[in-house]
């Protein structure tokens, strides 16, 4: 039996399913897998390691050309930074003048203004005084009415107390006579 178990145990041992090692492939394997190995790196290198290196270079023209600007920008922006600070100067001086010119506008509208203000006081006192006389007048003429109303008033009262009957009609009849003297041509 021994010899039963040893064809049994030499068939088991050459098991396709099995490897004969637990790292490493058989060798038909490992041939036919760095064939395709080397085939596939060789298609690469021919054909892809072209378009790399080509797309590596058109980055570094790429980088560069940014760096490139960036330095000329960085140039042209120290230039118009040297600028401002020198106008900064200038910007001073000018806002000194316009100060000045600022206060001089301000104190000849200032005069501007108390003139026409003087101007429109006197006219107001003019007014005013005009105003006052016409007032005076007004209540003058107002006060003469009233005494002249009074006047006639109180001498109607006094002529017709101190005429009797007789004089009374004596002096209508002499009116209505003038009336009619005057009325005749």
């Amino acid at each position: 039996m021994s010899a039963a178990m040893m064809i049994a145990s030499s068939i088991a041992a050459e098991d396709p399913s099995q490897s004969h090692h637990w790292l490493w492939p058989e060798g038909y394997e490992i041939l036919y897998g760095g064939l395709a190995s080397l085939i596939v790196f060789a298609l690469l290198y021919w054909k892809a390691w072209p378009l790399v290196k080509r797309g590596l270079a058109n980055r570094t023209e790429r980088v560069q050309k940014e760096l490139d600007d960036a330095s000329t920008a960085r140039t042209e922006n120290e230039a118009e930074s040297a600028r401002i600070r020198q106008a900064l100067g200038d910007i001073d001086a000018e806002r000194q003048r316009l100060f000045a010119e600022a206060d001089t506008q301000a104190e000849a509208l200032l005069a501007d203004g108390r003139r026409r203000l003087d101007a429109e006081v006197a006219d107001l006192e003019a007014k005013a005084q005009a105003d006052i006389a016409a007032a005076g007048d007004r209540s003058n003429d107002e006060l003469r009415h009233e005494i002249v109303q009074l006047a006639g008033a109180a001498a109607d009262r006094v002529a017709v107390e101190s005429l009797d009957d007789a004089t009374q009609q004596e002096l209508i009849e002499s009116f209505i006579s003038r009336v009619g003297a005057g009325a005749r041509p």
